[in-house]
């Protein structure tokens, strides 16, 4: 991955508060990997915007982009009530983006304040990207010793949706570790591979993960939904992210993720949900009481090819569009955070 150079060091991200113009740049997922375009969001209602249309996307990058938000919003003039509303409504399932608003809450309203404190999510957000791929990838390795999966020339894993570098302040959760992991096992002369999910209806595996893994020049396959179980045999773990982690280990991610962990309990692969703390919602009970946020049909019913918008099922038809699904606890072999790796039933360890 090429860095970009940034208000807060040499690192990319997909989110860029440019002080020229103070104003915040985003990466425009919706147009990758077709067109590498960045966009301009000059007010906190554009902000506001670029996350409920999925210009920003992935639980950390919408509370990191949500902070920056809130500063434009002080900056305006509107009441800090107004603004929370504004960005809460956003995206109802990602708890980083109320995790951030809340610290909003307990700092100064103003710009140079919320400012500052933007900033500050923003880069905590990395380093603590770092310490989560550390943590994930000695885990794994340590577990693919002790069974001995580690003696093959070539070590698999598949990920769902997109966990890198733009899904958060950089670097990335679930692809952070396999980056990681990338770097270790090369250095043992091991081949690795990963099969990327496609992720319909966004196709954020195919054209995000993939786009990323390429930068990296990572092997990959992209794949669809409906292979990872024909795959499955030859996989070593799956790793994917969050949204929100209840307190019992149920874990909300993006839709497809419950069938994944389905599969991977027949063929005893390790299931990693990987995620900073920011991501666990202490307050919730278990994954009844988490929200599921409900798409729009239309996002089924079409998909959005080189800028092309095509039509794939009867106008006439219903659809439904659940943006996540829920993956109960049982069936998470490990929570990776940046405070250590823990079983769903140990989530206190990390508080």
């Amino acid at each position: 991955m090429e860095k970009f150079k940034n208000h807060l060091g040499n690192f990319f991200t997909p989110i860029y508060w440019n002080e020229k113009i103070a104003a915040l740049e985003l990466i425009n997922q919706l147009e990758l990997p077709i067109k590498e375009e960045w966009i301009t969001c000059k007010t906190s209602q554009d902000s506001a915007r670029a996350i409920k249309d999925m210009i920003v996307r992935g639980a950390p990058a919408i509370g990191i982009t949500a902070a920056y938000g809130m500063a434009q919003a002080a900056r305006e003039g509107m009441s800090f009530e107004k603004a929370r509303d504004m960005f809460a409504k956003t995206r109802p399932t990602a708890v980083n983006l109320f995790w951030a608003l809340e610290r909003c809450a307990e700092t100064e309203w103003s710009f140079e304040a919320q400012l500052e404190l933007a900033k500050r999510i923003h880069l905590e957000d990395y380093e603590m990207n770092l310490r989560i791929a550390e943590n994930g990838a000695n885990w794994l390795i340590k577990h693919w010793k002790s069974t001995g999966s580690l003696g093959k020339k070539t070590i698999t894993v598949l990920t769902h949706c997109n966990t890198g570098a733009l899904a958060t302040g950089g670097w990335g959760t679930a692809l952070g570790v396999i980056r990681t992991l990338h770097k270790m096992l090369t250095q043992m002369g091991k081949e690795f591979v990963v099969l990327a999910d496609e992720t319909r209806p966004y196709l954020q595996g195919a054209r995000l993960t993939a786009w990323e893994l390429l930068k990296e020049e990572i092997k990959h396959y992209v794949i669809t939904d409906n292979m990872a179980a024909f795959f499955m045999k030859d996989v070593d773990a799956i790793l994917v992210g969050a949204d929100r982690i209840a307190n019992n280990g149920d874990t909300a991610n993006k839709i497809g993720t419950f069938q994944l962990s389905i599969v991977a309990k027949h063929f005893s692969v390790p299931f990693l949900i990987v995620a900073p703390t920011t991501s666990i919602d202490f307050s919730c009970p278990n994954g009844d009481s988490i929200p599921i946020e409900e798409r729009s049909q239309e996002e089924v019913k079409f998909v959005k090819i080189a800028g092309e918008r095509i039509q794939i099922a009867p106008s006439e038809s219903l659809a439904r569009h659940p943006a996540f699904d829920v993956t109960p606890a049982e069936l998470i072999t490990a929570i990776v955070t940046e405070k250590g790796v823990v079983k769903p039933n140990e989530l206190r360890k990390v508080k």
